[in-house]
């Protein structure tokens, strides 16, 4: 199922409208100072510690490293997502689950950043005195932008922050489709995938095919109407322009898909099990559903032996309704990294939860 990069919903992230309210509240944290970045050595880590905001060519970027131990494991959030998604429970409070982040931080070393123009959710019935959202704690930078724009980003603040590699990358949505452009781009970095519900750059191509010309310019209108976001958010994150189906990120995608295939790597590609909400009431349900299965297919099989596991009780936000399952597969593909012999090339349903592409594994 690769899904389209929101909850196809013309509001904001998670289907929740913007509104002058959110406005005033995001306005009042843009004004707060930035996080000053700090280093912390240990004598057992085989790496520095460090949060904070980093220079990478005159404009900053807020970035979190934990962990030890290789291969880095690199986070990208979904679109419009900040990076704290991977670490904040914005479903339960606080120390009731263990979220992603800090679920593979006694296994691995992590790294993540927040991509400008994103923002973080708020549930206001775990924190009702809170803001109503917050934007992303890196400098905005003009939009719209593209999957390569967010590429050459994340290969930049790696390098400046003395990142060590390889690097197990782990994506959300519209994250999982720049990590597999980043996989494309830097092949000799990258040694695992996990891709979270990810956008596939055929989703949308295909949902035209599916659709009439009526219903398509009508979806089409409500995913690349940007206007209520910016104007409450001048400095969103867009990533896409009308027409969807012939977005320039999506053509980057297919071009370097060609150009240099993903190496044979361990990969393992979970796919929602609740369907998305209709976006309108004739919304033909099924067959979308079934268009975004195949291409969760697809994906895992784009290297041999790739893992589609169908997460039952999620919908698109995987790390969110089933965080354990996302680490599961993370620490899957790194103990792979670490000893081959853990990846099976015929993996089967009674020797693991996951399996190849073609077996159907429900958790």
């Amino acid at each position: 199922m690769s899904a389209p990069r929101r909850s196809l919903s013309p509001s904001g992230p998670q289907g929740q409208a913007f509104s002058r309210r959110r406005a005033v509240a995001l306005a009042a944290l843009v004004a707060l100072p930035a996080v000053g970045l700090f280093r912390v050595q240990g004598s057992a880590m085989t790496v520095d510690e460090f949060e904070g905001r980093v220079d990478i060519g005159g404009r900053a970027l807020y970035v979190e490293s934990r962990g030890m131990g290789g291969p880095t494991v690199v986070f990208e959030a979904g679109y419009l997502g900040r990076s704290d998604v991977w670490s904040r429970d914005l479903k339960e409070p606080v120390g009731e689950r263990t979220m992603v982040i800090p679920g593979v931080i006694p296994f691995a070393r992590t790294f993540t950043y927040d991509r400008p123009g994103t923002i973080g959710e708020v549930n206001s019935a775990l924190d009702p005195t809170g803001p109503e959202f917050l934007p992303s704690r890196s400098d905005p930078v003009p939009q719209p932008r593209t999957i390569r724009d967010v590429v050459d980003d994340l290969h930049t603040v790696l390098g400046v922050c003395d990142v060590p590699g390889p690097y197990v990358l782990v994506g959300h949505s519209l994250g999982g489709l720049s990590m597999r452009l980043y996989a494309s781009t830097y092949p000799e970095d990258v040694v695992g995938l996990v891709l979270v519900d990810a956008t596939s750059e055929y989703t949308y191509p295909e949902f035209k095919k599916a659709l009439s010309p009526q219903d398509w310019a009508r979806f089409d209108a409500m995913q690349t109407d940007h206007a209520a976001l910016l104007d409450v958010y001048p400095e969103a994150e867009i990533l896409f322009t009308a027409p969807e189906d012939e977005a320039e990120t999506y053509t980057q995608m297919i071009e370097a898909e060609k150009a240099s295939p993903l190496r044979p790597m361990p990969l393992v590609v979970l796919s929602h099990g609740i369907p998305f909400a209709k976006p309108f009431p004739d919304w033909p349900t099924e067959t979308m559903e079934g268009i975004m299965t195949d291409l969760q297919v697809r994906q895992a099989n784009l290297v041999p032996n790739g893992r589609h596991v169908v997460a039952a009780r999620s919908g698109h936000n995987i790390h969110q309704d089933q965080p354990d399952l996302v680490i599961a597969a993370v620490q899957q593909v790194v103990e792979a990294v670490r000893d081959p012999s853990t990846w099976p090339i015929e993996a089967t349903p009674a020797a693991t939860p996951h399996a190849r592409a073609s077996d159907k594994i429900l958790i």
